[in-house]
C-alpha cells in the first residue's frame, strides 16, 4: 500500500525539524469533523477531551503531533495564533478560538532535552499552508522517535512517520503515523520489521523491561467521507486495530497510543468499508515510518 494522507482533498502537512525532535501539523478545511480514542496509559495529550463522542465542539482546525513529551504541547500555541490570524476557528464575542488537538511523544532523551515551542508550532503550520509533497521518515514529530523499546531502551531501533492512504469507492481514507513504540513492528508475516535489537536471550531483559521511559504512537486518519462526530469515533476505533496489527506489544501501560480521525465531508462512503480502511491504512502507515514496505 503506498500514497500518503494528503492524497485527502483539503488535508495539508508540514513539518519543523529539530536536531532532535519537530512538530507535524495536519490543517483540514472549514467544518471538518472530528474525534478522537486514547487507548495506552501514559497520554500526553490537550484538547482531546473535545473529541468525545457527546461533547459540544464537533469541528477542528487543524491537529499537531509533537516531540518534547508535555512540553511539546506548547507548539499548539503557535498554531492557533497563525490560525486565528486566518479567521480559523469558533466564533466567540471575544474573537475566534481555533480548535487544536494536540499530542506528543517522549523523546527527550533521543533530542537532548531539544523541547519543540510556539514558534516551531507556527512553522510548521507555515510550512503545511505551502501545500509540499509530504516528507516521511525522520521528519517533524518522528524525528526523535524509537521503537523495540520494551526489552530495555538500550536495545531500541529508529522509529519515525509514515502516511499511506486507499480508496473506498469515491472516499479517500488516509492515515499519518508517529511511530515511537515501546514494541517493535511487525511485517505482514509477523516478523520484527523494526524493533529491539535484545534478541531472545532473556539475560538481556532488564528487570523492569516497561518501565525505562513513556512512549506513544500517535495517527491521524483522515478522509473525504461525510461522516457524523459519532462516526469518526468508530473510524478511530479501527485505526487503534491497526495499531494492534502493526506494534507488538502495543497500547501498553507505557504508551500514548492515540487515534484521531477526521473528514471533510465531501464525498459519501459506507461506514464499515472506510473503517476497514482505516485499519489498513493505519496498519501500513506504522510500517512505513520505519521503512517497511506494505504493498
Amino acid at each position: 500500500m503506498t500514497g500518503a494522507v494528503t492524497d485527502v482533498p483539503g488535508v495539508q502537512v508540514g513539518h519543523w525539524t529539530g536536531s532532535g525532535t519537530g512538530v507535524t501539523v495536519i490543517l483540514v478545511p472549514p467544518g471538518t469533523t472530528a474525534a478522537g480514542e486514547v487507548r495506552g496509559g501514559a497520554p500526553a495529550t490537550r484538547e482531546l477531551a473535545l473529541l468525545q463522542p457527546g461533547q459540544t465542539i464537533e469541528t477542528v482546525d487543524a491537529v499537531v503531533l509533537a516531540g518534547g513529551s508535555a512540553f511539546g504541547l506548547a507548539a499548539a500555541d503557535g498554531v492557533m495564533d497563525w490560525l486565528a490570524e486566518q479567521g480559523r476557528g469558533i466564533k466567540t464575542r471575544g474573537g475566534v478560538v481555533p480548535i487544536v488537538p494536540t499530542a506528543a511523544i517522549y523523546d527527550l532523551v533521543e533530542s537532548g532535552g531539544e523541547r519543540p515551542r510556539a514558534g516551531d508550532g507556527r512553522a510548521a503550520a507555515v510550512a503545511a499552508a505551502a501545500g509540499p509533497p509530504l516528507a516521511t521518515g525522520r521528519v517533524g514529530a518522528g524525528r526523535g522517535a524509537t521503537v523495540g523499546k520494551w526489552r530495555g531502551a538500550e536495545h531500541a531501533a529508529p522509529g519515525g512517520l509514515g502516511s499511506a492512504s486507499a480508496r473506498v469507492g469515491d472516499a479517500t481514507v488516509g492515515a499519518l503515523a508517529v511511530v515511537n513504540a515501546l514494541g517493535d513492528v511487525l511485517d505482514e508475516a509477523g516478523a520484527v520489521l523494526a524493533g529491539s535489537a535484545a534478541g531472545l536471550d532473556a539475560e538481556a531483559f532488564p528487570e523492569e523491561p516497561f518501565a525505562d521511559q513513556p512512549n506513544t504512537t500517535l495517527v491521524v486518519v483522515a478522509t473525504d467521507a461525510t461522516l457524523t462526530k459519532a462516526d469518526c469515533w468508530l473510524v478511530a476505533q479501527s485505526a487503534h486495530h491497526g495499531l494492534a496489527r502493526a506494534l507488538h506489544p502495543s497500547h501498553t501501560r507505557h504508551d500514548g497510543d492515540l487515534a484521531v480521525v477526521v473528514a471533510t465531508g465531501a464525498v459519501e462512503a459506507h461506514l464499515d468499508r472506510l473503517r476497514v480502511a482505516a485499519t489498513e491504512v493505519v496498519t501500513a502507515a506504522v510500517r512505513a515510518a520505519v521503512g517497511g514496505d506494505d504493498d
